[in-house]
């Protein structure tokens, strides 16, 4: 069987989340299957055998397809698929839990990801990292969005800042692969943080261009996001101004300037 390059890409489910399919031609591994059927067919229709099932985090349009897809699998194979998710939450059927600094070595498809502890959204959220010969990806679930990020939902700002600069710290020619189409709708909040960003306004145009011809606005990358996220430049001048306007007495601390935009961000309109 001859070596082939990984390939990744998204499968659509409910009304905006992705699915990321790793696979090799042959073998496959899925992050975050919120819904079997649309992994079940895209399976099938590729002839790719499923040998693992990776979980950032325990919420239900994440981890709802693991049964249904685990049993297809054992029914068409006969042979039980890895469940791979964080130690310190609710995951079903998962064979292995997995926490900060962990690596997983997996030889079908034949790739190394490194773990992420990434709490914030929930408190053992995980996210994964992965190197090939010619790129560089990153599985973040609903911590990093393109232009945003995901509500805090069990931690705390500080927490879900220092996961946010965790990944920022990546490579910037990472590829993020994250787990909803909420592009447009955080593009209109950043062009409310910073409305003078000609990056941002250029990446409207080509995120609206994207969705009307019915394609993702995924994957973004490390850099990419650097230029356009308020959420990792709470330490730019710009985004700092624009928080003392609304808040004139908040601190001009990175963490604290964040922690009024997700404030902002979850009443935004």
């Amino acid at each position: 069987m001859p070596k082939q390059i990984l390939q990744v890409q998204p499968i659509a489910a409910y009304d905006d989340n992705y699915i990321w399919l790793l696979s090799d031609g042959y073998f496959a591994v899925v992050v975050d299957p919120g819904d079997a059927q649309p992994v079940i067919a895209h399976l099938k229709e590729h002839h790719l055998q499923l040998k693992a099932i990776l979980i950032t985090h325990h919420h239900a349009d994440h981890v709802g397809g693991v049964a249904e897809l685990h049993r297809w699998v054992i029914e068409s194979s006969g042979e039980a698929p890895a469940v791979y998710g964080p130690m310190n939450e609710n995951i079903p059927l998962r064979t292995e839990s997995l926490m900060q600094g962990d690596s997983l070595h997996l030889h079908a498809p034949e790739c190394e990801l490194f773990v992420m502890e990434v709490p914030g959204h929930t408190l053992g959220h995980l996210a994964f990292y992965v190197e090939t010969e010619l790129s560089k990806h990153l599985f973040c679930g609903d911590t990093l969005f393109a232009s945003g990020c995901g509500r805090i939902f069990e931690g705390t700002p500080q927490q879900m800042f220092d996961s946010l600069m965790k990944l920022k710290q990546l490579p910037d020619d990472t590829l993020v692969h994250c787990a909803h189409e909420y592009t447009l709708s955080n593009i209109k909040f950043a062009l409310a943080v910073e409305p003078n960003n000609h990056d941002l306004l250029d990446w409207q145009a080509r995120a609206q261009a994207l969705r009307n011809a019915g394609k993702p606005t995924l994957p973004t990358t490390v850099a990419h996001e650097k230029r356009v996220n308020p959420f990792l430049r709470s330490d730019t001048s710009s985004v700092v101004a624009k928080i003392r306007e609304r808040q004139p007495l908040i601190s001009n601390e990175p963490v604290h300037v964040f922690a009024a935009l997700r404030a902002w961000k979850d009443g935004f309109k």
